[in-house]
């Protein structure tokens, strides 16, 4: 490690501290030739994934954006900002742990679309509206038969209960 003070690359480390969330190392250094301390940052390289477009292009994914299309959907839902990060670090996890680096669009919405279907109906067909492209009503309507026909008669009687 290069001294920021005076150049040298002779150095040693004082004092290893793992960082606040467990991926980082801090390091205290002490330049052997100027005798000046500094802090260096040692971390696992982040290898980006790539989201494969409909259209073809490639993206580096974008947690922010995928939690921004499922705020939208969850908007004046009771679904918890900490549920919706729950969703991105579970998607992030799968995504990492499949060893692919270039991962399909349709293969995150539909991961997406299963964990709001099982959270929130609504939410579930506002999501589903944008990513499937809904053109017209029918489509719309055709969504939420589906919906209806996975709701078995028993839950709707537990539903008319409350």
């Amino acid at each position: 490690m290069k001294c920021p003070y005076c150049g040298e690359i002779d150095n040693k480390v004082i004092d290893s501290r793992l960082g606040k969330d467990g991926n980082v190392i801090r390091r205290r250094r002490e330049c052997i030739a100027c005798g000046r301390r500094f802090t260096t940052y040692e971390q696992i390289e982040d290898i980006p994934i790539m989201v494969i477009k409909k259209d073809g292009r490639r993206e580096i994914f974008s947690r922010d954006k995928v939690r921004s299309g499922i705020q939208r959907a969850c908007e004046k839902r009771q679904v918890s900002m900490d549920v919706i990060e729950e969703i991105l670090d579970d998607l992030e996890r799968d995504m990492r742990e499949s060893d692919q680096k270039e991962i399909p669009s349709q293969t995150i919405g539909e991961k997406i679309m299963t964990r709001l279907h099982g959270l929130d109906d609504v939410a579930y067909v506002r999501f589903a509206s944008v990513y499937r492209e809904f053109k017209d009503v029918s489509d719309f309507v055709s969504e939420l038969r589906k919906l209806q026909e996975k709701t078995t008669p028993e839950s709707r009687d537990e539903a008319e209960d409350e």
